[in-house]
Protein backbone atom coordinates (compact mmCIF):
# COMPACT_ATOMS: atom_id res chain seq x y z
CA UNK A 1 0.00 0.00 0.00
CA UNK A 2 1.13 3.53 -0.74
CA UNK A 3 -0.24 6.84 0.52
CA UNK A 4 -0.31 9.85 -1.75
CA UNK A 5 -0.95 13.46 -0.92
CA UNK A 6 -3.36 14.62 -3.62
CA UNK A 7 -4.95 17.86 -4.75
CA UNK A 8 -7.84 18.77 -7.03
CA UNK A 9 -7.85 21.48 -9.68
CA UNK A 10 -9.70 23.74 -7.17
CA UNK A 11 -6.74 23.59 -4.75
CA UNK A 12 -8.16 21.26 -2.07
CA UNK A 13 -5.60 18.88 -0.57
CA UNK A 14 -6.22 15.40 0.83
CA UNK A 15 -4.50 12.02 1.32
CA UNK A 16 -5.51 8.62 0.00
CA UNK A 17 -4.14 5.09 -0.01
CA UNK A 18 -3.60 2.96 -3.14
CA UNK A 19 -2.49 -0.61 -3.74
CA UNK A 20 0.43 0.66 -5.86
CA UNK A 21 1.39 3.51 -8.20
CA UNK A 22 -0.31 1.82 -11.16
CA UNK A 23 -3.60 1.64 -9.21
CA UNK A 24 -3.51 5.41 -8.68
CA UNK A 25 -2.70 6.04 -12.36
CA UNK A 26 -5.57 3.78 -13.53
CA UNK A 27 -8.13 5.37 -11.19
CA UNK A 28 -7.03 8.92 -12.06
CA UNK A 29 -7.11 8.20 -15.82
CA UNK A 30 -10.64 6.76 -15.61
CA UNK A 31 -11.79 9.74 -13.45
CA UNK A 32 -12.81 7.44 -10.58
CA UNK A 33 -11.04 9.64 -8.01
CA UNK A 34 -12.91 12.63 -6.63
CA UNK A 35 -12.06 15.42 -4.22
CA UNK A 36 -13.83 14.79 -0.87
CA UNK A 37 -14.42 18.53 -0.45
CA UNK A 38 -15.81 19.64 -3.82
CA UNK A 39 -16.20 16.44 -5.91
CA UNK A 40 -13.79 17.53 -8.67
CA UNK A 41 -12.37 14.60 -10.64
CA UNK A 42 -9.20 16.26 -11.95
CA UNK A 43 -6.82 14.94 -9.28
CA UNK A 44 -3.03 15.18 -9.21
CA UNK A 45 -0.30 14.01 -6.84
CA UNK A 46 1.16 16.76 -4.68
CA UNK A 47 4.74 17.09 -3.60
CA UNK A 48 5.34 14.80 -0.63
CA UNK A 49 8.11 14.25 1.88
CA UNK A 50 8.87 10.63 2.77
CA UNK A 51 7.62 9.46 6.14
CA UNK A 52 10.86 8.59 7.97
CA UNK A 53 10.89 7.76 11.66
CA UNK A 54 13.84 8.89 13.76
CA UNK A 55 16.07 6.30 15.37
CA UNK A 56 15.29 5.08 18.86
CA UNK A 57 18.10 7.14 20.41
CA UNK A 58 17.21 10.40 18.64
CA UNK A 59 15.94 13.11 20.98
CA UNK A 60 14.71 16.60 20.15
CA UNK A 61 17.08 19.50 20.76
CA UNK A 62 15.46 21.22 23.71
CA UNK A 63 11.85 21.31 24.88
CA UNK A 64 9.05 21.07 22.34
CA UNK A 65 5.64 22.64 22.95
CA UNK A 66 2.90 20.12 23.71
CA UNK A 67 0.79 21.38 20.77
CA UNK A 68 3.66 20.73 18.33
CA UNK A 69 4.35 17.28 19.75
CA UNK A 70 0.71 16.18 19.68
CA UNK A 71 -1.62 17.68 17.09
CA UNK A 72 -5.29 17.88 18.09
CA UNK A 73 -6.73 15.25 15.73
CA UNK A 74 -10.24 15.57 17.15
CA UNK A 75 -10.49 19.23 16.09
CA UNK A 76 -12.25 19.83 12.77
CA UNK A 77 -9.84 20.28 9.88
CA UNK A 78 -12.11 22.55 7.86
CA UNK A 79 -15.30 24.57 8.05
CA UNK A 80 -17.19 21.70 6.40
CA UNK A 81 -15.96 19.22 9.03
CA UNK A 82 -17.00 21.64 11.78
CA UNK A 83 -20.50 21.95 10.33
CA UNK A 84 -20.83 18.16 9.98
CA UNK A 85 -19.69 17.73 13.59
CA UNK A 86 -22.30 20.26 14.75
CA UNK A 87 -25.01 18.47 12.73
CA UNK A 88 -23.98 15.17 14.32
CA UNK A 89 -24.18 16.69 17.83
CA UNK A 90 -27.67 18.04 17.12
CA UNK A 91 -28.95 14.74 15.68
CA UNK A 92 -27.55 12.77 18.61
CA UNK A 93 -28.96 15.24 21.16
CA UNK A 94 -32.46 15.48 19.68
CA UNK A 95 -32.98 11.94 18.35
CA UNK A 96 -32.97 8.38 19.62
CA UNK A 97 -30.43 5.96 18.15
CA UNK A 98 -32.23 2.71 17.26
CA UNK A 99 -29.29 1.06 15.46
CA UNK A 100 -30.05 -1.84 13.15
CA UNK A 101 -33.75 -1.67 14.15
CA UNK A 102 -34.18 1.59 12.21
CA UNK A 103 -36.36 0.15 9.41
CA UNK A 104 -38.71 -1.66 11.79
CA UNK A 105 -38.98 1.30 14.17
CA UNK A 106 -39.53 3.81 11.34
CA UNK A 107 -42.42 1.67 10.03
CA UNK A 108 -43.92 1.35 13.52
CA UNK A 109 -43.78 5.12 14.06
CA UNK A 110 -45.27 5.75 10.61
CA UNK A 111 -48.21 3.38 11.15
CA UNK A 112 -48.85 4.69 14.68
CA UNK A 113 -47.95 1.55 16.65
CA UNK A 114 -44.98 3.30 18.29
CA UNK A 115 -44.81 6.80 19.79
CA UNK A 116 -43.85 9.54 17.34
CA UNK A 117 -40.29 10.77 17.88
CA UNK A 118 -37.10 11.54 15.99
CA UNK A 119 -34.93 8.49 15.45
CA UNK A 120 -31.76 7.64 13.57
CA UNK A 121 -30.07 4.35 12.88
CA UNK A 122 -28.79 2.08 10.15
CA UNK A 123 -30.47 0.72 7.05
CA UNK A 124 -29.30 -0.84 3.83
CA UNK A 125 -29.90 1.33 0.74
CA UNK A 126 -32.55 -1.02 -0.62
CA UNK A 127 -34.40 -1.02 2.73
CA UNK A 128 -34.36 2.81 2.81
CA UNK A 129 -35.68 2.89 -0.76
CA UNK A 130 -38.57 0.62 0.25
CA UNK A 131 -39.41 2.91 3.18
CA UNK A 132 -39.58 5.88 0.79
CA UNK A 133 -41.79 3.92 -1.61
CA UNK A 134 -44.13 3.15 1.32
CA UNK A 135 -44.34 6.87 2.13
CA UNK A 136 -42.20 6.72 5.27
CA UNK A 137 -40.18 9.97 5.43
CA UNK A 138 -36.49 9.07 5.81
CA UNK A 139 -33.25 10.73 4.74
CA UNK A 140 -29.59 9.64 4.82
CA UNK A 141 -27.23 11.29 7.28
CA UNK A 142 -23.79 12.49 6.13
CA UNK A 143 -21.88 10.66 8.88
CA UNK A 144 -21.33 7.12 10.13
CA UNK A 145 -22.81 5.83 13.39
CA UNK A 146 -20.45 6.07 16.37
CA UNK A 147 -19.88 2.33 16.45
CA UNK A 148 -18.41 2.38 12.90
CA UNK A 149 -15.95 5.21 13.51
CA UNK A 150 -12.36 4.63 14.62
Amino acid sequence: MIRYTLSCDKGHGFDSWFQNAAAFDALAASKQLACPVCGAVKIEKSLMAPAVRPGLIAKPDGPTPASAARPNLSAPGSELEAKLAELRRQVEAKSEYVGMNFVTEARRIHDGSAPERSIYGEAKPEEARKLLEEGVPVAPLPFLPGRKVN
